[in-house]
C-alpha cells in the first residue's frame, strides 16, 4: 500500500468518526426537545416548592400564636420558637423535595 491510500483511508475513517459523532450529539439535541418541561410543569414544580416551605412555617406561627393566647401575661416565645421550627422544617422540605425529584 502507498501513502497515498495509507492518507486515503485515514481521512475517511475521519468523516467516519465524524458522521458518528454528528449524529450522536443530533440525538442528543433530539432527546432534550422532547423531554423538556412545559411552563405548566416549572409552574407546577416551583408552586409544590412554595408550599412545602410556606405551610409548616405558618402552622409553626399559627401553633405558637395560639399556644401564647393560652397565657395570662403578654408572651411571644412560644410563636418565636414554633416560627423558627417551621423555618427549619420547611428549608429540610424543599431539600428533601429537591434531591429526591432533581
Amino acid at each position: 500500500m502507498g501513502d497515498g491510500e495509507k492518507d486515503r483511508d485515514t481521512r475517511l475513517d475521519d468523516r467516519e468518526t465524524l458522521r458518528r459523532h454528528v449524529e450522536l450529539q443530533a440525538r442528543r439535541i433530539r432527546k432534550a426537545r422532547k423531554e423538556r418541561q412545559t411552563l405548566l410543569a416549572q409552574t407546577t414544580y416551583l408552586g409544590t416548592l412554595g408550599l412545602l416551605f410556606v405551610v409548616p412555617v405558618a402552622a409553626g406561627a399559627y401553633l405558637g400564636l395560639w399556644i401564647d393566647s393560652r397565657s395570662d401575661e403578654y408572651s411571644v416565645l412560644w410563636t418565636i420558637t414554633l416560627l423558627l421550627l417551621g423555618v427549619v422544617i420547611g428549608a429540610l422540605n424543599v431539600y428533601i423535595f429537591i434531591r429526591t425529584k432533581g
